[in-house]
């Protein structure tokens, strides 16, 4: 995710903030401090970044179990809508998804469990009168919170984990692709009161409600990509009809190969053939923009952050793309010659007709 950064690594997986928490993080605490002084501050603050930490405890839930199922999870990001773990894939059976689904809440009712238990051991007060978390002990209101994270992460509206419980029930008895479809719809049924609700109370609840209905759709879209690239290979997946340029050619001569046809990204070879970088469209905008018309190939050219082998499945395939932040790849033989590109645009393509044809 874009505007994000590392703040630590535990166990395979990086912490990451995103900008914007930092911005809630001292927003929280100038108010506060605006009605009650340094000490206010500090104790927002303190609050804040309990629960943020409640959060992350939250979501390890998530990767632990997945981890159990062989899958990894590269990075979770944190920001003001919550935590995100980012799965390097979906479990292989339904069953494991109710379970990784589950891991998340079952941690968070632990930690109602024993702050509960401390509150009461400690006889400190539970009275939750006026509800002003600002004021509150950190404790009592770290278990109000989490009492209110638990019930709400567990309506199941779709990608939510209730709705992954919800798509978890549905795929066993229809399939993956039926529950996630229906599963979605219900997720975004949600998301639509929940914005009804945000414009009536609180505007917070319309930044989720757009979350959920976004991501649901979002999610639904990548199952079914998922299933219709099943089996097939990038050797069936690359475009095999394109254009190279050499690596002293010109913009100019790479803007031309551009408008004279269909052909978006162009692999950058060098006088023998050899694959030394690849020139997109908008790298060739950009170095038109910043190097000029008579400038080579090789000054906006990016490198290739990886090769897509001819026998990579579509999954595969298809993560390491989006993951190089760039909108072709090159896909190589066993020898490393290039065999073609693998672009999103083809990709999208080929799922349209697979759609098809099996749907036909």
């Amino acid at each position: 995710m874009r505007w994000s950064f590392t703040i630590g690594t535990i166990g395979g997986t990086q912490v990451k903030l995103h900008v914007t928490f930092l911005l809630l993080v001292a927003w929280y605490a100038w108010t506060a401090g605006q009605a009650g002084g340094a000490a206010a501050a500090l104790h927002a603050t303190a609050f804040l970044l309990a629960i943020f930490f409640c959060i992350l405890l939250h979501e390890f839930g998530h990767i632990v179990m997945a981890r159990r199922y062989g899958v990894r999870t590269p990075e979770v990001i944190l920001s003001p809508i919550g935590g995100l773990a980012r799965l390097e894939r979906m479990p292989d059976e339904p069953r494991q998804e109710l379970f990784v689904a589950l891991a998340g809440p079952a941690v968070t009712a632990a930690i109602v469990a024993v702050l509960w238990g401390v509150l009461t051991v400690t006889g400190s007060s539970l009275t939750l009168a006026g509800l002003d978390l600002a004021r509150m002990p950190i404790l009592t209101g770290l278990l109000l919170v989490n009492i209110s994270l638990l019930v709400f992460n567990l309506i199941p509206a779709f990608p939510m984990d209730g709705g992954r419980v919800l798509r978890a029930i549905l795929a066993k008895r229809m399939g993956m692709v039926a529950g996630t479809r229906i599963a979605a719809r219900i997720g975004q049924g949600f998301a639509v009161v929940f914005g009804l609700l945000g414009l009536a109370y609180d505007p917070f609840l319309v930044l989720i409600a757009g979350f959920i209905f976004l991501a649901a759709q979002s999610e639904a879209a990548a199952v079914e990509s998922r299933a219709a690239g099943r089996g097939i290979r990038a050797a069936q997946m690359m475009v095999t009809d394109f254009r190279v340029l050499r690596v002293h050619a010109t913009l100019r001569d790479a803007a031309d190969a551009l408008l004279a046809g269909e052909q978006r990204d162009f692999p950058v070879v060098d006088n023998l053939g050899r694959l030394e970088g690849l020139l997109t469209r908008d790298l060739l905008i950009q170095g038109l923009s910043q190097h000029g018309a008579e400038a080579t190939v090789a000054a906006a050219m990016a490198p290739v952050p990886a090769k897509v082998p001819l026998d990579m499945s579509f999954e595969a395939a298809l993560e390491l793309l989006r993951g190089s932040g760039l909108s072709a790849l090159p896909v190589v033989g066993p020898d490393g010659a290039l065999a073609g590109l693998l672009t999103l645009d083809n990709i999208t393509d080929l799922v349209l007709v697979r759609r098809a044809t099996s749907t036909g």
